[in-house]
């Protein structure tokens, strides 16, 4: 007989036949091959016995008193922790029903007696190397998960950190609403929009009056401050989704404010100056209040192919020049 000798570590078989010869004979047989070997001699006792011990494979008899290793099998197969135990049958009956039966209720393989030693070890090592296989296969699937969980949360990572850049790069550092930057990509895309839908379009520009005057009195720290709290109420006064407040340079901001008309940018434009004299930040070096003011220049149109985007922004600009010429702390139209 050829020897049939098991990987290591060891697998473990339990034999379940009410026969104690064939018991004997299988366990001598299946140790001196190298396997750990559990005996039961009947089916009760075999399903008490995975209490304890976790068999690699089981060899069962079919003709048991009691419960028969039909049912014993499939008790195991409907048992969630059972189910991928391997089970070959050993049985004196060879008629083709209880072979097709065996399958059906879940084993392997089936062995007729009287048996072969040499086959059952055939048999025995066969279907031990397809779980090994099956094992193996499961661990490197989870080993592909994982890396693929891992690939996953990086490039989840990754994109989160190029959305915060993206997020980053369009903000004004030290306010942190829109920088000039995304101004000039968002008001060309704005304008657009409504010059191909016909659409309303108003933008505020707003300049800190005297500011270079604030900052010799208070201080750059104290300038900087006075910038942010600006910047809030601009923010606070564009309630809609598409209305961009952006710093426009240096003490400079403005508003994009989408199918918005003149008396509704007019009406902002109030509400800004109004929240700012709210502030009451003291200016003592201004020429035109103890407090801190803005000039305010608004400019509304339908964007069309007679007037380019720039000249429309060059409106703004010379309204927002108008209210400083006229002494500032005002607001004028183009």
């Amino acid at each position: 007989m050829n020897n049939v000798t098991p990987s290591l570590p060891q697998e473990t078989i339990l034999l379940v036949d009410d026969s104690t010869d064939n018991l004997r004979l299988l366990s001598t047989m299946l140790q001196t091959q190298g396997y750990r070997v559990k005996k039961s001699i009947s089916g009760e006792f075999a399903l008490q016995s995975l209490e304890v011990i976790e068999p690699d494979l089981i060899l069962l008899d079919i003709n048991m008193p009691g419960m028969d290793g039909y049912q014993v099998c499939k008790t195991l197969k409907t048992q969630k922790k059972y189910q991928s135990i391997p089970v070959i049958f050993i049985s004196a009956a060879d008629q083709l029903f209880n072979k097709v039966k065996a399958f059906q209720v879940g084993a392997i393989d089936y062995i007729t007696k009287p048996f072969q030693l040499e086959e059952v070890l055939i048999r025995v090592e066969n279907q031990l190397n397809q779980k090994r296989l099956y094992q193996k296969l499961q661990q490197q699937n989870a080993l592909l998960k994982t890396e693929i969980d891992e690939r996953l949360r990086i490039e989840k990572a990754l994109t989160e950190a190029n959305q915060k850049l993206e997020l980053l790069a369009s903000l004004d550092g030290l306010t942190g609403i829109a920088n000039r930057r995304r101004f000039d990509e968002y008001i060309a895309a704005e304008w657009q929009r409504c010059l191909r839908g016909s659409f309303l379009l108003s933008l505020i520009l707003i300049d800190v009056d005297f500011f270079h005057f604030y900052n010799e009195a208070y201080g750059h720290l104290m300038g900087d401050d006075c910038l942010k709290k600006v910047a809030s109420i601009l923010q606070n006064a564009s309630q809609r989704a598409t209305d961009l407040p952006a710093r426009y340079g240096g003490e400079e901001f403005v508003i994009v404010l989408p199918h918005t008309s003149q008396m509704g940018a007019r009406t902002i434009a109030e509400e800004i100056q109004q929240a700012i004299a709210a502030q009451r930040i003291c200016h003592t070096k201004s020429p035109v209040s103890r407090y801190l003011t803005t000039s305010i220049g608004v400019a509304t149109t339908i964007p069309d192919h007679d007037e380019g985007m720039a000249d429309f922004i060059n409106l703004a600009d010379q309204a927002l020049f108008k209210a400083k010429k006229l002494g500032r702390d005002r607001i004028e139209f183009a």
